[in-house]
């Protein structure tokens, strides 16, 4: 970008003292926690998640870790297909209390009052009561043996028209959560195909 670029603003330095390394998921986790629903031979599951990240944009890739002791796991690995669900903050507790119990216990969907509702591309439900669902196919397994890694397919989204940018939450650690804040736009800074 060259000179000038910060002329006449004065950037704020941080101070820093050491911190716990365990514990660096409180400023890194990679975004808003979400709702992964699934289905395989009978069974339904909704699992709360953390730990994804987009991988490409065309075709839409993106990747998630599932503890192989979570319930959902052999669901996602057999049926090779999920739905990730965005939740907004007005059902933040309720995402906690998925994230708290197990769907080999109960069905999460009659014990939460969520709906279920029809995919178009996969077995797996959307949820009705979350902002977005994206339908999932497993794109490549390499990594779910070594490291519990799906790297999903995004083969349909449905996303709610309003609020056009949802409240969403993100997992801190220690059972907090961070609100999305306000939108700010720089768009004026970027070259057209950085958008």
């Amino acid at each position: 970008m060259g000179a000038g670029w910060n002329e006449g603003m004065a950037m704020k330095k941080y101070r820093k003292q050491d911190f716990p390394v365990e514990q660096v998921r409180r400023f890194l986790e990679p975004g808003p926690i979400v709702l992964v629903s699934s289905a395989c031979d009978g069974e339904r599951d909704i699992m709360t998640m953390g730990w994804h990240m987009v991988l490409e944009f065309s075709p839409s890739l993106l990747a998630c870790c599932i503890s192989s002791g979570n319930h959902s796991f052999e669901l996602v690995r057999r049926s090779r297909e999920c739905v990730i669900n965005l939740p907004t903050v007005d059902i933040v507790d309720t995402v906690a209390g998925i994230g708290n119990s197990s769907g080999a216990q109960i069905d999460k969907f009659a014990h939460f009052g969520l709906t279920a509702e029809d995919a178009e591309h996969v077995d797996a439900p959307l949820i009705a009561e979350c902002h977005s669902s994206f339908e999932c196919r497993l794109h490549d397994d390499s990594q779910v043996e070594r490291y519990n890694l799906f790297i999903w397919e995004v083969v349909k989204a449905h996303v709610a028209p309003r609020p056009r940018i949802p409240q969403t939450v993100h997992y801190r650690g220690d059972g907090e959560f961070m609100v999305a804040g306000k939108e700010i736009s720089r768009r004026r800074l970027f070259l057209p195909e950085m958008l």
